[in-house]
């Protein structure tokens, strides 16, 4: 019996099902990964442009590196691997997504239960009076991210809804997502090293409650030894396969 096989007889055998994701998942639709070589964080030093001291101090600097990041985010389209957990969506079996990326592909691709455990860049909201935009206002209001965009009713700065460093998590996403992952019998593990926490211990939340898991990765993980299934290649490429494997088992 192959991986593939494998992964689908647990698919069957799982009474509710969820997903976590990472940058890996969202590399095919052409976002690099931050952290890899010739990434964000190669070329803007996230001390200096992403956390949150220093948003509140120099905004101008995060809405500089937004120039460069907001294009790449806005082009990308969801790949085989978003609609695959669409299609398990619709077939019972991905009960939520939970995801570390801030992308909003998932959405966009379909999926109804989203849990953005790292926020998104598709929302904003005014540091000074709370009011909230989408994106496409925050684009207007800065000109295309030409200048730091404020708020038309009291002139505060608009950040965006991303989680910075040195940000605390949506406690609500949070304590959702840490259900949703006790609860699951079954966790798919996509694109995610889990070097990044706290969302790299959710797998633990499904472990202590007996669940399995199954990693998708393009590659080996310190962290192998956490799965009862690892499957490798491109998440575009296994995710759809395995959703055929598993409809012919039903």
């Amino acid at each position: 019996m192959d991986e593939l096989e494998k992964a689908a007889r647990l698919l069957l055998e799982a009474k509710q099902v969820c997903a976590l994701t990472g940058a890996g998942i969202s590399v095919e639709s052409g976002i690099p990964d931050f952290r890899s070589p010739g990434g964000l964080w190669t070329r803007y030093d996230p001390l200096v442009y992403a956390t949150l001291e220093s948003f509140l101090r120099t905004p101008e600097r995060f809405y500089e590196m937004a120039r460069e990041l907001n294009p790449t985010l806005e082009n990308a389209r969801p790949n085989p691997a978003h609609y695959a957990l669409v299609e398990l969506e619709k077939l019972g079996k991905c009960a939520a997504v939970i995801t570390q990326n801030i992308d909003y592909l998932h959405q966009r691709a379909g999926s109804s239960t989203v849990l953005e455990v790292h926020g998104t860049y598709s929302r904003g909201h005014c540091l000074a009076c709370g009011r909230k935009f989408t994106i496409e206002q925050i684009k207007e209001l800065s000109e295309d991210n030409a200048r730091v965009p404020h708020c038309p009713e009291c002139d505060g700065v608009i950040k965006p809804d991303v989680i910075f460093f040195g940000e605390p998590l949506d406690s609500e996403v949070l304590s959702k997502s840490a259900l949703i992952a006790s609860t699951s019998d079954l966790m798919l593990v996509i694109g995610c090293s889990l070097e990044v926490y706290p969302a790299a211990s959710l797998p633990i939340y499904t472990k202590r409650n007996q669940g399995k898991l199954i990693f998708f990765n393009k590659t080996e993980t310190v962290h192998d030894g956490l799965a009862d299934l690892v499957c490798l290649g491109n998440a575009g490429e296994v995710l759809p396969a395995l959703v055929d494997v598993y409809k012919k088992l039903l």
